[in-house]
């Protein structure tokens, strides 16, 4: 049953996707949204999301929580269209500039180092072109991705952010992990979305809630001695982002490597937590992050 769900899924998408390269990314950001504010309901029962807006925002009224659910489904919207425009992005072939960035100046400093950094970020505005646009510096970079459940447009997705993001894709996982190890050894840095539930991972503070947290990149900055930097990316007026690289997240190394592994978490977890609330519209609310 699972399988004929994922199969009609697939084809309705692709079907979807044909018909936004034909429609251009003007009209089809304005069609994709409009199918989302209506329809989302379909993908993610507004419970869910209706609760995990609360955990963060406990006093909203049923109007405010209303309104953040259907700018969210605008966004998400907007992004579920640009997907197939990716080349135009990675080429600037829009009409226009799509973004500006701002602290360059740490990636000026990442380059000079010749040193592998961790980049870090969270489910916000348009999420998949951090990467790209990393990788359009000239940083060397692999990008750790969660595949799709649906097997069916998994390889399609994988292409897109093989051909258009960033070259180096690492599925998430053990294998992923060790791949990750030789990526950080052949002097390539590591980006990761780090804001969902991971599994039955550790649980950490966030929002003041206990959370399933990853702590790959606590771990993997103490083992490698990395710096930890954070990215937010936020969507404009007119569709322009605007992609703040901040200063990297200040640790010590001590004797006590779980409580260093503690501290650096805790401080990841706080930085999304203000990524968020920057614009609450933006962020993904769907996932059961305290599950």
């Amino acid at each position: 049953m699972k399988i004929l769900k994922y199969l009609i899924e697939a084809i309705f998408i692709y079907v979807l996707f044909f018909l936004f390269r034909i429609l251009g990314i003007n009209l089809s950001r304005k069609f994709s949204s409009f199918l989302l504010v209506r329809f989302g309901f379909l993908f993610r029962k507004k419970e869910t999301i209706k609760n995990n807006i609360l955990k963060v925002f406990k006093q909203y009224s049923d109007i405010e929580i209303d309104e953040l659910i259907k700018k969210m489904w605008f966004n998400y919207g907007l992004t579920f269209a640009e997907y197939v425009f990716l080349d135009k992005f990675r080429f600037d072939k829009l009409p226009k500039s799509h973004i500006e960035i701002s602290g360059e100046e740490i990636l000026v400093k990442v380059k000079k180092a010749g040193k592998p950094v961790i980049f870090i970020s969270a489910h916000l505005a348009n999420f998949e072109i951090m990467a790209m646009e990393l990788e359009k510096k000239n940083i060397n970079l692999a990008a750790i991705y969660r595949p799709l459940n649906n097997f069916f447009l998994n390889p399609f997705m994988v292409y897109l952010r093989k051909k258009y993001l960033c070259k180096k894709q690492v599925k998430k996982g053990l294998m992923g992990t060790r791949e990750t190890i030789n990526y950080i050894k052949n002097n390539n840095s590591i980006a990761l979305m780090v804001d969902q539930r991971v599994g039955e991972s550790e649980r950490y503070p966030f929002f003041g809630i206990p959370a399933h947290t990853t702590t790959i990149p606590a771990q993997l900055a103490l083992k490698y001695d990395l710096e930890i930097i954070p990215i937010f990316l936020e969507r404009k007026e007119e569709n322009f982002f605007k992609m703040e690289i901040q200063q990297p997240i200040n640790y010590e190394k001590t004797l006590n490597s779980d409580e260093d592994k503690k501290n650096i978490t805790i401080e990841i977890n706080r930085i999304i937590e203000q990524m968020i609330l920057k614009n609450p519209t933006q962020w993904i609310w769907t996932h059961s992050r305290w599950k």
